[in-house]
């Protein structure tokens, strides 16, 4: 089957993008997509955005000109829709230019979950299911950065914008026959909120779960040196791993070198740790963790044994058997990691509030091991 021949206006100045979003209806949705390089740097680089509107596309060159004064007004300020598929790093990747990203997100994959299409449904398979056009992938590895982009480039790059606000219309109305149109929203908001914190995970260690068994006092050191990293990574420009990877975190907060030699020698292949970080490292290392700072340090949840473990087949048994009845995904509802959490913290999680918490609460809880 032949796809829709469609043109997109280039844009790389100022006046040009104002000109394109000026003619954009007050309450008309617009598309957006992103295509970015994160390769060898801790920030998504912006390299393309993408835009649709009532037929109308353009590929905004970010490259050219700073477009965040001209977004910020068009996408987070009016308060029409903004259609996204899969929109998380998208919305990280615009958050330096749009904070707080857009003013109403509808996010496509999480609409098409509510719907009854599945959990993590990719733009290529939406289209096909809701439009009847088989998407060609091939420029997915582009790289973005180049110019002057390809015709290829262009065109599938355009196309990721084409068909947003059919699906959307399409959605919409299964959201609301469904009466999930409420539940969708909430989730959108919750993903944005998630994707425009810039600050990072406070306890970052919780997601080591080799540590659990560690004493308090190393599970503070682990979070220490996790939060180091971080700092580190986002100052530096450059992935986490590439200044300390998992395992040599989990290494050097367990058994502490006991000079910078020695560190020097356990952190060899670490591409982006100089001597400056290793020296900053090896003195985060050696200085003693005190008793507020353990206080501070979240227990890692371990995985769940014996009762917590049958309780935890349970919950499972519980939120598969509610996400049937509701016609969902069961991940949707609950992932299952969540679930091991609570059966070990005994906290009702973060994730299962709003509408998860109108259908899990009331039974939930009553599972929990004894």
């Amino acid at each position: 089957m032949s796809l829709p021949d469609v043109t997109a206006d280039w844009i790389a100045d100022r006046a040009a993008l104002q000109a394109w979003l000026d003619d954009v209806p007050a309450d008309a949705l617009i598309g957006v997509d992103t295509e970015f390089m994160r390769r060898d740097t801790f920030h998504p680089q912006l390299a393309l955005l993408q835009l649709g509107c009532r037929g109308r596309h353009a590929l905004v060159d970010p490259l050219a000109f700073a477009i965040g004064d001209a977004l910020q007004p068009a996408l987070g300020t009016r308060g029409g829709v903004t259609v996204m598929h899969s929109a998380g790093e998208d919305l990280e990747t615009l958050e330096p230019l749009l904070p707080g990203g857009p003013h109403t997100l509808f996010d496509t994959q999480i609409a098409a979950a509510f719907a009854g299409m599945g959990l993590g449904i990719s733009y290529r398979a939406l289209v096909a299911e809701l439009c009847g056009d088989d998407l060609d992938k091939g420029e997915t590895r582009s790289d973005w950065m180049q110019r002057p982009l390809t015709a290829s480039q262009r065109s599938y790059a355009t196309l990721d914008v084409v068909y947003l606000e059919s699906i959307h219309a399409q959605l919409a109305e299964r959201l609301h026959r469904r009466d999930r149109a409420a539940w969708h929203a909430e989730d959108c908001a919750r993903l944005k909120q998630r994707a425009t914190h810039r600050e990072g995970d406070p306890q970052p260690q919780r997601a080591l779960r080799g540590a659990a068994e560690w004493s308090p006092a190393q599970q503070a050191l682990l979070r220490r040196v996790l939060l180091w990293r971080d700092r580190s990574a986002r100052v530096l420009d450059r992935p986490r791993p590439w200044l300390l990877d998992d395992a040599l975190a989990l290494s050097l907060a367990q058994h502490p070198p006991a000079s910078l030699a020695e560190l020097e020698q356990r952190s060899r292949g670490q591409r982006a740790l100089r001597s400056a970080q290793r020296s900053e490292l090896f003195a985060l290392l050696q200085s003693p963790v005190g008793d507020e700072e353990i206080a501070a340090t979240a227990a890692i949840p371990a995985h769940p044994q014996g009762e917590a473990k049958q309780a935890l087949n349970a919950m499972k048994n519980l939120v598969d058997a509610r996400a049937g009845e509701l016609d969902l995904p069961p991940g949707l509802l609950c992932p299952r990691k969540v679930l091991e959490e609570y059966v070990v913290t005994r906290e009702w999680p973060d994730f299962l509030g709003g509408w998860r918490r109108e259908v899990l609460h009331e039974r939930l809880p009553a599972l929990l091991p004894g």
